[in-house]
């Protein structure tokens, strides 16, 4: 199996997704319920399948309402905050903006990690999904988003981790192949 087949992208967001059954490891999740409420969930499974049948705008929009309303009631150091945008990082996906998913992506892999803890199985999950995401970026757009994606993994994972130790050897490349193409 190639490297690239085991960090494939998020499919369609369903309920049965919001429902993970993980129990929180860290005590600063502890406290926060895993389940979300039926009527988040709703609102949720709603946004990904108009964002699916291509109403991506629309789609958007309630995201963006629904994740001020959520931050507001729970703050960023959330579960369900993560969730929402985690979403919206899905959207701009499928709205083919991948430098936007992928930064909307890290941002909620380094939540999952203030969160859960760097060692938990969802930030685990989150953070491959985003190296995923950054490898299929073009050249020039994978080069300036690498050295934020390097610092997040290796704070979440360590500098000797196998996806951090990819990821600055990836960058080194993409590095190397810029300075080759700039060489007359």
């Amino acid at each position: 199996m190639s490297e690239q087949d085991l960090y494939l992208p998020w499919g369609i967001v369903t309920p049965a997704f919001w429902d993970s059954g993980e129990s929180p490891e860290s005590s600063a999740s502890a406290a926060q319920p895993s389940p979300v409420p039926e009527a988040v969930r709703k609102e949720l499974t709603a946004i990904a399948a108009a964002g699916a049948a291509g109403q991506l705008a629309e789609a958007s929009a309630n995201a963006h309402r629904l994740d001020s309303q959520i931050t507001a009631q729970h703050g960023e150091a959330h579960l369900h905050t993560i969730q929402i945008r985690e979403v919206r990082a899905h959207l701009a996906y499928l709205a083919g903006d991948h430098v936007g998913a992928v930064g909307w992506y890290l941002h909620t892999a380094r939540l999952r990690a203030t969160v859960l803890g760097g060692q938990h199985s969802d930030t685990a999950h989150a953070t491959k999904l985003v190296y995923s995401l950054w490898r299929m970026l073009p050249a020039a757009d994978a080069q300036r988003l690498g050295p934020d994606l390097l610092a997040a993994l290796t704070s979440i994972h360590g500098p000797a981790s196998p996806l951090t130790v990819r990821t600055r050897r990836r960058l080194a490349s993409l590095t190397t192949e810029e300075n080759a193409a700039a060489t007359p």
